[in-house]
């Protein structure tokens, strides 16, 4: 049976440039305490003329060390690249997060990994930060290794929305009780999920109301709680507002769950085309209903719930972020 691969495989910074300031962590959702370490580096690099470097992995690792406890994620590693590559990072090194890196201790971590491999002159925190084996190693541990092995440490605090700190957890927490106004406060951007537009059964054409059927990015990522979403969505690199069905269909006997997507004002032909959805307001539960009648009368609702939710966007775009795309603020 072959090796695991080794993170102490060749350095991965060039030995005759600058060395790096770095971070490091999974980084799920770069949400906006993610975001406040990330423009840390970045000032610190400048101001040192050192690249500035996060280090995160290529999953969850609770997917290999707790299976059955990992979250769902909040970003696909598709994702989380893409809005990494909106923050100004200098560079970002996808680990291989693999069982022979879970049983580091934190001082192996360091000296082989961020020292050896990443030549790391400065490593910057969130004042949460755990690592090496079962999360043994904190900010003390960091400074203590700094003093030994120079290099400096860096802690940025939390970062809070309301009372209580940002975090991916309380992202997740959110998104499972469908409150994605607040999980977009904690994010700085709507919480969105993208996928190819496949064929259904068709009852919303039959119903007056045709959808996209979207295909979710794998079982991992994290679907928010079921019901009727007021959504923005990207469709051939443009803008659109809609309302997204996430969830069962009771009223259809055996029907699986699905997310369709109902475009306001839009009748093309999208099928096998990619989509992002960004949730913006869930309109109401998911309910079963009498009779089609009684459902088409509450889509019908819904949809003036929509209108009226988007109007008042465009009535007051710096309340509620208007219709630009999030990821030009990153």
């Amino acid at each position: 049976m072959p090796r695991e691969r080794s993170p102490r495989a060749a350095p991965a910074v060039p030995p005759d440039g600058p060395g790096t300031v770095a971070t490091v962590g999974t980084f799920d959702g770069v949400h906006a305490g993610h975001r406040e370490v990330l423009e840390e580096i970045g000032r610190r690099g400048r101001e040192r003329g050192l690249r500035s470097l996060l280090v995160t992995f290529d999953r969850h690792p609770l997917e290999v060390v707790r299976p059955d406890d990992a979250p769902p994620l909040l970003t696909t590693p598709d994702e989380k690249k893409e809005l990494l590559a909106l923050t100004g990072v200098d560079c970002v090194a996808f680990l291989p997060f693999t069982r022979s890196l879970s049983l580091y201790q934190p001082e192996e971590f360091v000296r082989e990994v961020l020292v050896r491999r990443f030549r790391v002159e400065e490593l910057v925190i969130g004042y949460d930060h755990g690592f090496g084996r079962g999360r043994s190693g904190d900010t003390g541990t960091l400074r203590e290794l700094g003093r030994e092995l120079g290099f400096d440490v860096d802690v940025v605090e939390k970062v809070q929305v309301g009372t209580d700190p940002v975090s991916s957890t309380r992202i997740r927490h959110l998104l499972a009780e469908g409150r994605v106004e607040e999980a977009r406060e904690c994010l700085g951007r709507p919480y969105s999920l993208q996928g190819p537009v496949v064929h259904g059964m068709g009852r919303g054409r039959d119903l007056g109301f045709p959808t996209a059927n979207i295909d979710p990015p794998g079982d991992r990522k994290l679907i928010p709680a079921p019901g009727i979403y007021a959504a923005r969505a990207r469709v051939r690199d443009e803008l659109r507002e809609g309302i997204l069905h996430a969830g069962p269909r009771p009223t259809f006997t055996g029907a699986p769950a699905t997310l369709e997507l109902y475009l306001l004002d839009f009748e093309e032909d999208i099928y096998g085309e990619p989509v992002r959805v960004d949730f913006l307001r869930r309109l109401r539960e998911v309910r079963s209903f009498s009779s089609t009648d009684e459902l088409v009368a509450e889509m019908r609702r819904d949809r003036e719930r929509a209108r009226e939710y988007f109007e008042a966007q465009r009535s007051a775009p710096e309340a509620t972020g208007g219709l630009q795309d999030p990821d030009e603020k990153i």
